[in-house]
C-alpha cells in the first residue's frame, strides 16, 4: 500500500522567510570566534564592534575570569536542580545579597535572564482583574509578561506623562491593582524614562511603580546603580529589574524590592520555579562584577567620555542619531536612523565588508520607517578605533546616499 507524500505542515514558515528575503530584512547570525571585545572576529573577519552590550568591558576582566575559574574548581560546573528543589547554592544567596546592598533595597531574586525576570514578575504579581499602564516603547519582555498576567493593558504614548495620568485616572475607581511600568533606558533609542514624574503618578493613584533598568545598570547612577539612583528616587520605586548580561558582563536578570515581594516570587514566578539555577561560575562572576563597579569608577568615566565623543562626531558627519523623527538618545546607545528597512540592512552589510560591525535593526523590533543601525559605546573602545569606525561610516554612508556627498 502506498501513501501520499506527507505535506509539510511548516511550509508557511518558508513563505514568511521568503517574504523577509524579498523585503531585504532577512539576516543570518554572525558568529564570534574570539572574545567579546572592541575589536573581534565575526565570520572570520576582524571588525570594530559597535554592537555589543558589554558597556564596561567586563566580559574579559581578569577578576571576573578568576572568580569563574575558582567557583568551578570549588563547586563544579552546574547546580543540578531548580532553586526550590536542590539548586539553591550558597553562592546564589551571596549574589542576591550583594545585589540588594548595591541597589539599596531589602531583597533580591536572580532569574536566568532579564527577559525571564520581567515576564516572570509581571505575570506572577497581577491577574485578570488588575491593570497595567505601560509605556508604548517598553521592552518585549514587559509586553509578554503583561499578556501572560491576563491583566487589562493600557498603553500610553512614549514618555507622555499627561496621557499616563489619563489612563490611571480612567481606572482609579476600578477594583484591582494598578501597575505603572517603564524601561529605565529605552533599548532602541537610548533615551531615559521620566522617572520622577512617573513616581509622582504612581503615588497619586496608589499604583505599583516598576522600572526595568537593564540598560541603565552599570551606566547611570553612582557606580552604575541605575535610574533610581540617577534621579534619587530611592524608596519611591517598588520593583526594580536589572540584568546581569549587559554591563555586568555575564548572564541573568534580577528583581529587587521589598522582602515580601522577593519571597512571593520565590513561590510564584514560573521562570524561577521551573528553570535550573545558574552555574556557580556565573554567580561568582556576577559577584566579582559588582565589586569592580564599586572599585573601578574610571570604567564608567571612560564609557561616558567615549559616548560624548561618538555622538558629537556622528552628528558632525550628518547622520540622524535621534531627535529628528525619534526620541533623542541620552545614553551610550546611539541609533543611526536610516528609515527604510532594506537600505538599513544593506548599509549594515556594507559596513561589515569595510571592517565595522553595526547591526541593522528593522521592523518588527522597531516601527516601519524607523529602521536603524544601533551603535553602543563601551569603556574599552580606544579613540583610534572610534575614529576608524567613523571614517568607514562616513565613506559608506556617502556611497549609499544615506549622507550627502
Amino acid at each position: 500500500m502506498t501513501t501520499a507524500p506527507r505535506t509539510n505542515p511548516l511550509s508557511y514558515l518558508t513563505d514568511q522567510l521568503n517574504d523577509l528575503k524579498a523585503k531585504g530584512t532577512h539576516f543570518k547570525l554572525r558568529v564570534l570566534a574570539d572574545e567579546q571585545a572592541p575589536v573581534c572576529t565575526f565570520d572570520g573577519k576582524k571588525v570594530i564592534n559597535l554592537a555589543s552590550n558589554n558597556y564596561l568591558g567586563l566580559t574579559t576582566h581578569p577578576k571576573l575570569r578568576e572568580a569563574a575559574l575558582a567557583a568551578t574548581r570549588t563547586y563544579g560546573v552546574g547546580s543540578g536542580a531548580v532553586r526550590t528543589i536542590a539548586g539553591t547554592m550558597k553562592i546564589h544567596m551571596e549574589l542576591e545579597e550583594k545585589i540588594a546592598r548595591f541597589k539599596n533595597v531589602a531583597a533580591c531574586v536572580v532569574f536566568q535572564s532579564g527577559f525571564a525576570a520581567n515576564a516572570g514578575t509581571v505575570s506572577a504579581i497581577l491577574g485578570q482583574d488588575d491593570f497595567i499602564i505601560s509605556d508604548a516603547l517598553n521592552h518585549a519582555s514587559i509586553i509578554d509578561g503583561a499578556r501572560l498576567s491576563k491583566a487589562k493593558i493600557l498603553v500610553f504614548e512614549h514618555k507622555n506623562i499627561s496621557q499616563a495620568d489619563e489612563k490611571l485616572a480612567r481606572v482609579k475607581n476600578e477594583p484591582g491593582k494598578k501597575l505603572l511600568i517603564t524601561d529605565g533606558v529605552f533599548s532602541m533609542d537610548g533615551d531615559i524614562a521620566p522617572l520622577p514624574a512617573l513616581c509622582d503618578l504612581a503615588e497619586k493613584y496608589g499604583a505599583i511603580m516598576m522600572v526595568d533598568d537593564a540598560h541603565a545598570s552599570g551606566v547611570l547612577g553612582r557606580h552604575g546603580c541605575g535610574t533610581v539612583d540617577h534621579f534619587k528616587m530611592h524608596g519611591r520605586v517598588d520593583i526594580q529589574v536589572g540584568t546581569l548580561s549587559k554591563a555586568i558582563g555575564a548572564l541573568g536578570g534580577y528583581v529587587c524590592g521589598p522582602r515580601e515581594l522577593i519571597d512571593f516570587l520565590y513561590h510564584r514566578a514560573r521562570p524561577f520555579l521551573f528553570s535550573t539555577s545558574h552555574p556557580p561560575s556565573v554567580a561568582a562572576t556576577c559577584i566579582a562584577a559588582f565589586e569592580v563597579l564599586e572599585s573601578e569608577p574610571e570604567r564608567m568615566e571612560s564609557l561616558w567620555q567615549n559616548t560624548r565623543f561618538w555622538k558629537k562626531e556622528l552628528a558632525l558627519l550628518g547622520f540622524d542619531i535621534g531627535g529628528r523623527t525619534t526620541p533623542a538618545s541620552e545614553t551610550p546607545i546611539t541609533p543611526i536612523i536610516v528609515g527604510d528597512g532594506k537600505l538599513t540592512m544593506d548599509f549594515s552589510r556594507e559596513l561589515f565588508k569595510e571592517g565595522v560591525l553595526g547591526t541593522g535593526i528593522a521592523f518588527p523590533t522597531v516601527p516601519e520607517g524607523k529602521a536603524r543601525i544601533r551603535t553602543i559605546m563601551t569603556a574599552t573602545h580606544t579613540k583610534e578605533q572610534l575614529e576608524q569606525a567613523l571614517e568607514v561610516l562616513g565613506k559608506v554612508g556617502r556611497r549609499m546616499a544615506i549622507l550627502p556627498n
